[in-house]
């Protein structure tokens, strides 16, 4: 279980330099934890004021569900708690979860609508995401939090509207490509729109096409490349 935490401290800090390199960073927003192996009603999460794209496993904090922190001594970012900790706690299923401000999910939230399958990816979300309209300013709150996760159900994203996007998998792997991805589908769509009248694939074949690619172990699948590329790039993540 101790290699295990580590593993799992090490693909967050791996996360959080992607996301950098994505350009999914805005100031102090945007958080991704990952539930700890040995006790379950804590995790791991990035402290406050860290940029991204210098993340290391050394500097996560531990955070348990009443929002103490018991390992690291970097301040907890009050949102990150507020939403994670209620999510966390109504999907035991739920390994981590990733939230940011990313330039396209943030534009696309601002629609108010959930996306629609356009392309192949983009049918990795079709009937599998939702749209959470009850903006009220900055998540300070627990219930707040509890409400975003009653949104969200079995579901493995949801559309903050006016906010951004908030994604969840059975491994930082999974949570993060699906983060990911689902930006750049929300970007394709806004194009797409852009340009003219996109044509929606049909509902059978968008239901299909999300059993094929929208599975929990295509999302893991599909971030190890990613992995790879920031272990390679930038080793002292793992630190």
């Amino acid at each position: 279980m101790s290699d295990e935490r580590t593993l799992r401290k090490q693909r967050l800090a791996a996360a959080f330099r992607l996301f950098a390199r994505y350009d999914f960073d805005e100031g102090v927003a945007g958080h991704i934890t990952v539930r700890d192996p040995v006790f379950p009603d804590r995790f791991w999460v990035n402290p406050l004021g860290v940029y991204f794209g210098h993340m290391k496993a050394s500097d996560l904090l531990l955070v348990d569900h009443t929002g103490a922190v018991l390992e690291g001594k970097r301040p907890l970012n009050r949102a990150a708690f507020a939403i994670h900790s209620r999510v966390h706690a109504a999907r035991p299923d739920v390994i981590s979860a990733a939230h940011a401000h990313s330039p396209a999910g943030k534009a696309w939230s601002s629609l108010g609508r959930l996306l629609d399958p356009l392309t192949q990816d983009a049918c990795a979300f079709y009937e599998d995401h939702t749209l959470f309209t009850n903006y009220s300013g900055v998540v300070n709150g627990l219930d707040e939090g509890a409400q975003i996760a009653d949104c969200l159900g079995g579901r493995k994203a949801v559309i903050l509207q006016n906010h951004g996007l908030l994604t969840v998998g059975a491994s930082v792997d999974e949570a993060v490509w699906w983060f990911i991805t689902m930006d750049r589908s929300c970007h394709a769509q806004l194009r797409a729109e852009a340009a003219g009248q996109p044509v929606k694939i049909p509902h059978d074949v968008a239901r299909l096409t999300r059993e094929q690619i929208g599975n929990p172990s295509v999302g893991w699948l599909s971030f190890q490349p990613l992995y790879e590329r920031a272990v390679r790039a930038e080793p002292d993540l793992l630190e």
